[in-house]
């Protein structure tokens, strides 16, 4: 009689660990911290405590950068060829540590969860009240390209990726439309005016896809065009402007950090 109690106790136990895990989230490896948790969002791969730590911007400050302070860069600036550009997260310790990963370690698993950062700011782009016409274009995303030698020694470029994948959630056609003429170092340890001075004359524009693009005829047309980090915006503004001189489009920025 007894031991017909203790297996009926373990059934019941059984049956009650079965209910549990059907009811509660299953737990998986933060792709921060790379702790066991219950992630706050699957497509993320972020623990609730590795999502509180993002810095999301949230308030835009600047029309031109989307800096959620006040800008000087900007007003330094003496001609814009980019419409304005959005950024999902402020560029902090956490952020830093995160693209260090991805870009200079070659964690290549977190491209999915910097590009779906991305949504975040091509939705604060699309809910700029000035912008309503947006709604009514043909909208193409491309991405800034990285030299030859930077390619080999990294092994991919991490604004195509990221733009592969804001592309892929969003439905829109990314398309290679810039080349980049000549290798430059590092931008992050120069000034502006070495940033300006360096660039010029290093991207060009890819003739076949522009060609394809110029097809399609339409009276509206708008690029969006991907970056990692938006710093000075010199890199930025210098994509736009050789867009814009062999197409007739509308061009943006969007930028995982700013």
């Amino acid at each position: 009689m007894k031991e017909h109690k203790k297996k009926s106790g373990k059934w019941k136990e059984r049956i009650a660990e079965a209910i549990f895990s059907l009811l509660s989230p299953q737990k998986d490896t933060c792709m921060l911290c790379k702790q066991q948790s219950h992630l706050h969002s699957s497509e993320l791969g972020l623990c609730c405590a590795c999502f509180r730590r993002i810095p999301w911007i949230v308030e835009v400050l600047c029309p031109s950068c989307g800096r959620g302070e006040n800008c000087q860069d900007c007003v330094r600036r003496k001609e814009t060829y980019f419409a304005g550009n959005r950024s999902a997260v402020k560029y902090d310790d956490t952020m830093k540590e995160l693209l260090a990963r991805y870009k200079y370690r070659g964690d290549e698993r977190l491209k999915s969860v910097l590009g779906h950062m991305l949504v975040h700011a091509y939705r604060l782009l699309r809910a700029d009240a000035g912008r309503n016409r947006m709604g009514i274009a043909y909208e193409l995303i491309t991405y800034v390209p990285v030299s030859e030698r930077r390619l080999k020694e990294r092994g991919f470029n991490q604004a195509e990726q990221m733009a592969a994948e804001l592309g892929r959630r969003m439905g829109i056609a990314v398309v290679p439309l810039l080349l980049r003429s000549k290798h430059t170092d590092k931008q992050s340890f120069k000034t502006r005016n070495e940033r300006l001075a360096d660039l010029h004359q290093v991207f060009e524009i890819s003739p076949v896809h522009v060609e394809q693009v110029k097809q399609l005829n339409n009276a509206h047309l708008i690029i969006y065009i991907i970056d990692d980090v938006y710093t000075t915006g010199s890199t930025m503004n210098q994509c736009a402007k050789v867009l814009k001189e062999s197409l007739k489009a509308e061009v943006f920025g969007i930028t995982w950090a700013r």
